[in-house]
């Protein structure tokens, strides 16, 4: 192991330590007081997170050694040391100085040693090892993707994933044939995976389930690179659907456009096949044989003005005249309320006992009686329809 001594480091070389770049001792032009370490500033809770960026950012500059001790202050004798030793010290304590909140940096301000700020920040704020971990697999176990992309869950399981796992004992003695280590990180990969998939959104059950399903399961690498594909496809999918809304807007075009002919379409007023008067605008005759023409024959009644007494077979004449003529769109505006309420078989039980009630009031009369067939099958004949 190569010696840290900046002293020793200077007769080797020759030349002075502060002249030497892989000395601790050398400044950088760069290396002022108001530089910012890392971006994270200490608020007391994040200490952990804060104290792994702090000294990785010291140990690129350099200064590693001066907060954990292993560079201490040089004696007075050699003047040059130990000034040089003083104006990194000092250096090392504005950049602590930056990186933590106002309050704690009021707390620290008037220590003399970068070492000794280190100390006391970390007697502060360091929690022993059980309440971390606990706090760590409670945000664990309720980390859940919910409205978060892939991206920033994967990124926050990763952050807690990544810290607890320092909490880990780990055998680095290298004597161990069994393979028993390397059974053990598969397991916490796999454990890691597991916990991925479960706090992924029910969206992605499909994938998820295929995932489950491979021997040996993939790496949380794959997996996530999986998961953030079927993202990104989906996303292309609903862009596709925004930006070219071609197919729904012809489908909704044609539909539209099918029941506006159907609503368009004109509707005949009078059965297909069945004679008009082009004179009187009445079905069931022709102009050759209009009685409003060429006369009324002897004993002719009109039959429209007694429909008040009219027997079950002329009621199902008007009915059937209704259902077909002029009047049906009037006859459907002022009962509509009405016959809405009854469906099919109710308006049948309502015929048949209105047929009852006609066909007893016709013995009474001595007429003749209209069966219930007659009157549900309706009599085409209308009531300016010709005979023979």
């Amino acid at each position: 192991m190569a010696n840290t001594n900046p002293s020793v480091w200077n007769m080797q070389t020759g030349r002075s330590p502060v002249d030497d770049q892989s000395n601790p001792y050398f400044l950088h032009h760069s290396d002022n007081p108001g530089l910012l370490l890392v971006s994270q500033q200490l608020t007391g809770e994040n200490f952990p997170s804060w104290s792994r960026a702090t000294t990785i950012a010291l140990s690129v500059k350099n200064k590693l050694g001066f907060i954990d001790g292993s560079i201490p202050k040089p004696p007075e004798s050699d003047l040059a040391l130990t000034n040089a030793w003083i104006r990194n010290n000092n250096i090392v304590i504005s950049w602590l100085l930056n990186s933590v909140s106002k309050e704690i940096s009021a707390s620290v301000l008037f220590v003399e040693s970068a070492e000794d700020i280190w100390k006391d920040l970390k007697d502060r704020f360091q929690q022993s090892n059980a309440p971390r971990i606990f706090q760590l697999r409670r945000e664990l176990v309720n980390l859940r993707q919910d409205q978060d992309p892939v991206g920033i869950y994967f990124t926050k399981l990763k952050a807690i994933w990544e810290e607890l796992n320092q909490f880990r004992p780990v055998c680095n003695c290298g004597k161990c044939n069994c393979n028993g280590v390397k059974n053990i990180d598969n397991y916490v990969q796999m454990d890691y995976a597991m916990t991925f998939l479960m706090g992924l959104n029910d969206s992605f059950a499909h994938v998820r389930s295929q995932v489950l399903l491979l021997d040996p399961l993939p790496s949380i690498s794959r997996i996530f690179a999986s998961v953030i594909q079927e993202e990104r496809q989906r996303a292309i999918g609903a862009q596709s659907n925004i930006n070219n809304p071609t197919n729904d807007l012809a489908f909704s075009f044609k539909g539209e456009q099918h029941q506006s002919q159907y609503n368009n379409k004109p509707r005949n007023k009078f059965q297909k096949g069945r004679p008009y008067c082009t004179s009187c605008n009445a079905p069931g005759h022709t102009v050759e044989t209009c009685y409003k023409i060429h006369g009324y024959p002897p004993g002719y009644k009109n039959r429209s003005k007694s429909v008040n007494r009219s027997s079950p077979a002329q009621i199902n004449q008007v009915s059937g005249h209704i259902a077909s003529s002029e009047n049906r769109d009037a006859f459907d505006d002022s009962h509509s309320n009405v016959l809405h309420n009854f469906d099919k078989n109710q308006m049948e039980q309502l015929m048949a006992m209105f047929v009852q009630h006609l066909s007893a009031a016709d013995k009474k009369l001595d007429r003749p009686e209209v069966s219930h067939d007659n009157f549900r099958s309706g009599n085409d004949n209308q009531e300016d329809d010709w005979q023979g």
